[in-house]
């Protein structure tokens, strides 16, 4: 019987192997971020035990020619009394600091 390399490359994955699916999949799901709105990030990362929201507005040009936000802040979960309420923060923060 003869094998292609697709079949291979399955066999490998599901030995223990990341395909490219499966890695874009469980990034959320592992720790990382995943975007939640406009300028709110989501954080879970259990290595260091970072859960919250982050909050990203205002892009700006410094000395270096390096990009970085203006305004950024982070809502943690444990400090604002769960992920509901520092969701809520977060979306009060950006109102307030997108205001004209």
């Amino acid at each position: 019987m003869v094998r292609s390399k697709v079949t291979k490359a399955k066999g490998s994955a599901a030995k223990g192997g990341r395909s490219a699916s499966s890695s874009r999949s469980s990034g959320a799901s592992s720790g990382g971020s995943r975007r939640v709105g406009p300028g709110i990030s989501r954080i879970d990362q259990e290595a260091t035990r970072t859960h919250g929201f982050f909050v990203r507005v205002g892009y700006e040009r410094t000395s270096g020619g390096t990009w970085r936000p203006r305004h950024r802040a982070f809502f943690g979960d444990v400090s604002h009394g769960g992920k509901t309420k520092a969701l809520r923060a977060a979306k009060e923060w950006l109102a307030q600091v997108t205001e004209d």
